[in-house]
Parts: structure tokens; C-alpha cells; sequence
């Protein structure tokens, strides 16, 4: 049924491309279609898309950074509908994916490991103003990029305009605005097989209506995925356990009542729920994992936004202010911790509530000043619900009895972090191809934890672990506590030289850093009963800082029909933040260890060769490695001096695509995607606490290249894409899990899928 399916859809679609070969040959002396020249004079202008990376409109080329913009025809074409694809297609960039909705960025390197277990991640996620990402064993829904305006990714530090969490970098995620003058709908379909027998189906739809000519419109967004797993969980005998189904909208209404004056109110939904972890046990054989339960990591968020933007005589005011909720899952089998003979499960239901409130000022473009200020406020509030499970089977068969279920322990914690920042910076043109940027950024961050007054722990891991052990486990109410509250006032600070010595091509210098916010650890001051001279608990982990030096070169020659970013860049890490174990007693706590340091080099380069035909590579090279360690340090966190970090040496990809009218209004292409990522490890090689013991869990990603093939046309309204991702059905690891407990610890490519995309725009 699903082949069926499948196959009815693609040969409707080979019918439209026989149909417009056959309208080809009955015009041959018809005149060249006239909007293929505009498609491909809009694709060897890249470098000329609107971009906002500096909180200001500014075309890509002047921007002083290293930006990766997607359009949304970019993201279609590509079939991109989440961060895999964006990381594959972003030069520096790579993601650790070990399942849906459990994702992480590196940039530059800037990663111990692709986990990062209670860290603040490294690179900051944004959804329009407000930042999703979280600490690295947190879910991080990974949103449908339907009607989006562009995406943007930031690499290098971004601390002075979006603060702690873009150590590395930040990626925007911008929707579009409702469009007050025309009436619009859009629609894609995308129906795939990967395997055999693992059917995807991806549906969205937009529509935009103006209420009052110029003045107010609504734009409403929904969508739906299904898309059937291609994993066999051999522990609960499920076929195609992965499935993911994920489903929600968004609406828009803009009010522009005056030329001055609009205001915009948004609301969003999305509900995202894999039915199965899509971490693999290569030893079980291919497409296969382990676990007595499904791993669950889902995600429910819904935010509602209202933002006013304001034309001032000179300047521009934007006001955004978001609310959001987060419902997540986060349900995981431990029992490979005891080689599956003790059940041992976590479920951990959290619920966060965000408030977001930032205002900027920024003036118009054209004098010798061009300047940006503002205010940042930061509200989180998270509540988890943890329940550590056994199973009623077993507790039967030895014997355990007085838990009210299957639930040995059981207690709530909740977590409130602030952020509040001041921020700005300053432009000075000596010339027009001349100028200078400065940027601060001044702001507070605290975090504090507490333990609820409900819940209980019992002997039920002891019990399990002592042979003969039979009968009532002791069950020890769990008392309300009160974390220490960790704060810290840090600056950031971005320095820019910029020089155009012609008007399409652009230099720049920046000295730019970066920030995560500190850690508190729960058992700070405690002193080992084995060995009274170990270290103690510290207090915490402060905050590890960046600094970026960077050159780099924007340029556009032949008309437009070649372009090039080159950026050259070295990072110095210090105090870097990692989870630790005391060599004592094995207790794991919160430090920082020495430093690090990035150099590599990046490269997006497009060219127009011949009319239709556009080439583009884009890439990385890359060398991150430890260079600052004590013997103690090296002892607690499992590193090395000259260890590497978690990044590939050599990533990027290599894209080819040619359009050719076909006549009456009709225009073919085909393309290829070649996205190659370079073999790296996962974590440091020692087991943390346990000197010169290599972690058996230590391991490297694979070297691997992910091909795509696309093949389309487009007439007037409708357009349709045949597809086939994983064209050679590669196998490869391209992440790697660091914690022991689970069987199955490696994500891989998802095998080979073929598919058609069917899309309508008015």
C-alpha cells in the first residue's frame, strides 16, 4: 500500500515532466522563458540577501561576521526541514543528533563532548526573539521551517547581541510576517519510502489574508509529519520503533496603522513525539537497538509573542515580548548500567515557563554614525518530575515489596534562572568603505534550584544488587530543600575593523567573546569519607569564556557570477566548563578545567559558470584541541593535553544545480548534494576520576558523505520534486553517546530514502 502510494505520486509527477518536455518540442521557436533569467540572476546574488544578524537590516555582504543565510526556497529545494540539514549545509558547523528532538550544535569546535550533560549548550537556538536551547540532556525541539522568512547562523561568539548560550555561535529561526497587501496560499507535500518499508509523510500549508487593505492581515501556518521509523528495537520487539509524528501551526496578525507605527501578535504551537530513541547497537546488526522500554524525548512548546516596531525620525524602536511553555519527556532506560539484569528506568516529565523582554533602539542608516542599543530580560522557570522505575515483573519475581508501584523513588525539583543585560554597539565610517564597530554587553545571571516537599527514595537499587535480599524495601521520605543560588555579572565585547575597497567586496577584522553562565553543584563543600585529602566539592563552575580573533573576505566579481566568504579564525577557550568525577569516591560534580584552542578556516563559494548552471562548496578546516591542563584537572575530567575536542577536522559540502526553461512558462532542474563530515571523537578518552583508564566508552564518528539527488519543475503556481536522499544508503556513525547506561549509544544516517515534493504557491 504504502509502494502504491508512493509510486502514484511520483508518476504523477513524471507526467508533468514528460508534459512540459512534450510542451518543449511542440514550441521550440518559442522565445526563452522569461523568468528563468530572474531565477538565476536571484541565485548568483547571495551575498545581497537582507540579513539581520547585526539586529539592523544589512545586506549579507557588509555584515562583519560569518553568516549562512537560508531563504525558504533555499530550505525546499533542498528538503531541509530541520537542523540536520541546516548543520550539513553550513560551513563549521556540525549537529550531534542522537535522536528527534534531542540535538546539539558545535560550531568551530567548541565542544568537550556532543552531550553535554547540564552545560549550557554552546550554540544559541532563537525561534524570531525568543532562545529554545537548553543545557545539553535537556530536549530541544527541533522546529518545522515551513514559511519561514530565512534562517540565519551565526558562527563565533555572539555574547554582546544574544548573550550566554552562543559561546560559539547562534542560530535564528525567523517566520514571516503577514503580507498587508495580497492575498496568498502556499502548500508542500512530501511523500517518501526509506527502506523498504518505512513510509514519510510531511504536509504544510500557509494562507495570508489582508482584513484591511495596508493596514491589518492574518497569516496562518499549519502542518503535519508522520514519518515511520526505520529501527527494529529488538528488547521490545517493535518494527520501525523511531516513528516520529509531529504536528502544530502559528498564526500571525500585523496591524500597520499608520506608516510608522506596526504591531504584530503571534502565536505558535508544535507538538513533536518520537515513539523510539533512533540511537543504534551496531553489534545487533544494522538498524537495530536494545532498550526494555522505548526512549522517549518529546516536546510540546507553545509560544505567543507581541512585537511593536516604531519609525522614529532617525531611529527605529522595536519592543518583543514573549511568553512560552514547554512540556517535555524525557524517558530513558538505564538498565544497561546492570548489563539489563536490575530495571532501572528514568522518566523525567518537565514543564518550563519562559518570559522574554527585549527592546532595542536602532538608528537609520546613511550618516558617519550607525549605532544599536538595548535592554534584555530573561525569566525560566523550570519544574521536572522525576520517577525512577523498576518493573512490577520484577519486583514480583524477588520478592520486593512496600513501593505503592513500580516507582522506587520519586520527588520534584524546580529551577529559576534571570537574565538581564544591557547591550550596544557603535558604527563609525571614516568613509564609505571605512568603518569601525564597537559592541558591549553588560548583564546579570543567576540560577537557583529547589527540591519540592513531596516525594521519597527507597533501598530498591541496594536490594536489587544484594543477592538473596527478599521481602519490605525501606521507603525514606524526601525532605524540601533549598539550593545555593550561583550569579555573575559578566561583559562581552566585540571589536570590528571593516574595509571595501571596491563595492562588491567587503573586509573585515574582529576580536569578538563569549559566554555560558556559571553552575552550581548540589554537594558543593563535601569533603571525601574515602580519602579525606581529595579535593573537595567545589562551589561550582564559573563561566568559561571565548575569545574569537577573525579575518575574513565577502566578495562578489563577474557581475554576480562569482561569490566568496572566506573567514580565517583562531579561539582561545579558558576555564572551560565540563562535568567531572572526584578519583575517590566517583562523585560527579560541576568544574573547570584548563583551556582550549580552535583554528580553521571557512569558505562559501558560488559560481554561475554558464546561464542555468550554478556551483557551489561550501566548508571547513578545523584543529581544536586541549592545550591548558593540570595533572588534577586531567584526573577529574578524563582529558588529555593535546586531546582533541569533539569536531571533525574537515567538514562541508559540494552542491550542483541546472535549470533550463522548457517552455510555455515552465522551467526543469536538477541538482546534487554532497555534504562530507571528517571522523571525530566523542568524548575525552579517560574515564573521568579513574587516571589513565580509557573510557570504554570512547569512540570516533564515522568519515562519511551524505548524497542527495533533486530533480523538479515548476509552472506558474505548482512545482514538483522528485527526490532521493542517501543516494548510496551509507551506514555511518556520525554520533557517538558518552554515558554507559544506555546499549544502544550511535546515531546514524537514516538509510536511503526516495520521495516526491508537490508544491502550490499563488
Amino acid at each position: 500500500m504504502k509502494n502504491s502510494l508512493l509510486v502514484s505520486a511520483s508518476a504523477a509527477a513524471f507526467i508533468l515532466l514528460s508534459g512540459t518536455a512534450l510542451a518543449q518540442t511542440a514550441s521550440s521557436s518559442a522565445e526563452p522563458d522569461s523568468d528563468a533569467p530572474a531565477q538565476d540572476e536571484a541565485r548568483t546574488s547571495a551575498n545581497d540577501i537582507i540579513v539581520t544578524a547585526t539586529r539592523r537590516n544589512e545586506r549579507l555582504q557588509d555584515v562583519p561576521l560569518s553568516v549562512t543565510a537560508f531563504s525558504q526556497a533555499d530550505l525546499t529545494e533542498k528538503g531541509i526541514v530541520g537542523y540536520e540539514g541546516l548543520a550539513q549545509n553550513t560551513p563549521g558547523v556540525v549537529i550531534n543528533k542522537p535522536t528527534a528532538n534531542f540535538n546539539n550544535f558545535t560550531a568551530r569546535g567548541i565542544a568537550t563532548n556532543g552531550y553535554g550533560a547540564n552545560l549550557q549548550g554552546t550554540v544559541a537556538i532563537y525561534i524570531d526573539e525568543l532562545p529554545i536551547s537548553a543545557n545539553g540532556n535537556s530536549t530541544i525541539i527541533d522546529p518545522n521551517l515551513f514559511d519561514v522568512e530565512r534562517v540565519e547562523f551565526l558562527r563565533g561568539p555572539q555574547g554582546t547581541l544574544f548573550g550566554s548560550g552562543s559561546l560559539a555561535g547562534a542560530m535564528r529561526i525567523i517566520t514571516k510576517k503577514p503580507d498587508l497587501t495580497k492575498f496568498d496560499v502556499a502548500g508542500l507535500a512530501d511523500l517518501g519510502l526509506t527502506g523498504s518499508d518505512s513510509f514519510r509523510q510531511r504536509y504544510n500549508a500557509m494562507i495570508n489574508v489582508p482584513l484591511v487593505e495596508d493596514q491589518l492581515a492574518l497569516r496562518v501556518v499549519g502542518f503535519y509529519r508522520h514519518e515511520e521509523g526505520y529501527l527494529d528495537n529488538i528488547g521490545t520487539g517493535v518494527h520501525n520503533s523511531n516513528t516520529l509524528k509531529d504536528w502544530g501551526g502559528r498564526a500571525a496578525l500585523l496591524w500597520a496603522p499608520t506608516d510608522r507605527l506596526a504591531i504584530k501578535l503571534l502565536a505558535s504551537y508544535e507538538d513533536s513525539y518520537p515513539e523510539d530513541s533512533s540511537l543504534t547497537a551496531p553489534q545487533l546488526g544494522r538498524e537495530k537497538r536494545n532498550s526494555d522500554r522505548p526512549d522517549i524525548f518529546s516536546g510540546k512548546i507553545a509560544i505567543y509573542n507581541g512585537t511593536l516596531d516604531y519609525q522614529f525620525n532617525g531611529a527605529h524602536l522595536t519592543s518583543s515580548t514573549t511568553v512560552s511553555r514547554f512540556n517535555q519527556k524525557f524517558f530513558v532506560d538505564l538498565a544497561n548500567t546492570f548489563a539489563f539484569t536490575v530495571p532501572f528506568r528514568l522518566d523525567a516529565s518537565a514543564y518550563d515557563k519562559l518570559f522574554v523582554q527585549e527592546a532595542r533602539l536602532v538608528s537609520d542608516p546613511g550618516g558617519r554614525f550607525d549605532w544599536v542599543v538595548g535592554g534584555f530580560y530573561y525569566y525560566k522557570r523550570r519544574d521536572v518530575d522525576y520517577a525512577y522505575r523498576s518493573s512490577d515483573a520484577y519486583l514480583a519475581a524477588r520478592g520486593f515489596t512496600g513501593l505503592p508501584n513500580d516507582t522506587y523513588q520519586l520527588f520534584g525539583a524546580h529551577a529559576i534562572s534571570h537574565e538581564l543585560a544591557g547591550f550596544g554597539e557603535l558604527t563609525y565610517r571614516f568613509a564609505d568603505d571605512v568603518w569601525l564597530t564597537g559592541g558591549l554587553r553588560y548583564g546579570s545571571t543567576d540560577a537557583q534550584a529547589f527540591t519540592e516537599d513531596w516525594g521519597y527514595n527507597s533501598n530498591y537499587l541496594a536490594a536489587a544488587l544484594t543477592p538473596g535480599f527478599t521481602g519490605p524495601l525501606t521507603i525514606t521520605p524526601i525532605s524540601a530543600a533549598i539550593g545555593d543560588k550561583v550569579s555573575a555579572n559578566k561583559l562581552s565585547y566585540k571589536i570590528s575593523a571593516s574595509y571595501k575597497p571596491s563595492s562588491s567586496l567587503t573586509t573585515y577584522a574582529t576580536v569578538a567573546t563569549g559566554f555560558r553562565t556559571p553552575l552550581v553543584n548540589a554537594r558543593a563543600g563535601a569533603v571525601s569519607v574515602v580519602d579525606p585529602t581529595d579535593i573537595v566539592i567545589p562551589y561550582g563552575a564559573n563561566s568559561d569564556k571565548i575569545i574569537n580573533y577573525e579575518v575574513g573576505l565577502k566578495g562578489s566579481w563577474l557581475r554576480g557570477k562569482l561569490t566568496a566568504n572566506l573567514a580565517a579564525y583562531l579561539i582561545d577557550w579558558s576555564d572551560i566548563q565540563v562535568q567531572a568525577n572526584r578519583v575517590s569516591d566517583s562523585i560527579q560534580f560541576a568544574t573547570n578545567i584548563g583551556g582550549a584552542r580552535s583554528r580553521g578556516f571557512e569558505f562559501e563559494i558560488t559560481a554561475v559558470p554558464a546561464n542555468g548552471l550554478t556551483i557551489g562548496v561550501n566548508g571547513s578546516i578545523n584543529d581544536a584541541k586541549v592545550t591548558k591542563l593540570t595533572p588534577i584537572e586531567a584526573a577529574i575530567s578524563g582529558a588529555t593535553l593535546r586531546t582533541r575536542l569533539a569536531s571533525p577536522h574537515l567538514q562541508g559540502s559540494a552542491y550542483i544545480r541546472y535549470a533550463h526553461s522548457l517552455g510555455n512558462g515552465t522551467q526543469g532542474w536538477v541538482a546534487a548534494n554532497v555534504a562530507h563530515v571528517g571522523s571525530f571523537p566523542g568524548l575525552f578518552p579517560y574515564v573521568a576520576g579513574k587516571p589513565g583508564v580509557i573510557n570504554p566508552t570512547y569512540d570516533y564518528t564515522d568519515t562519511y558523505n551524505n548524497v542527495t539527488l533533486n530533480a523538479g519543475v515548476t509552472r506558474g503556481k505548482l512545482s514538483a520534486t522528485v527526490y532521493v536522499e542517501n543516494l548510496f544508503d551509507d551506514h555511518s556513525v556520525t554520533y557517538v553517546h558518552p554515558e554507559a547506561f544506555l546499549a544502544s549509544r550511535y546515531g546514524t544516517l537514516r538509510p536511503r530514502t526516495v520521495g516526491i515534493r508537490l508544491g502550490y504557491n499563488l
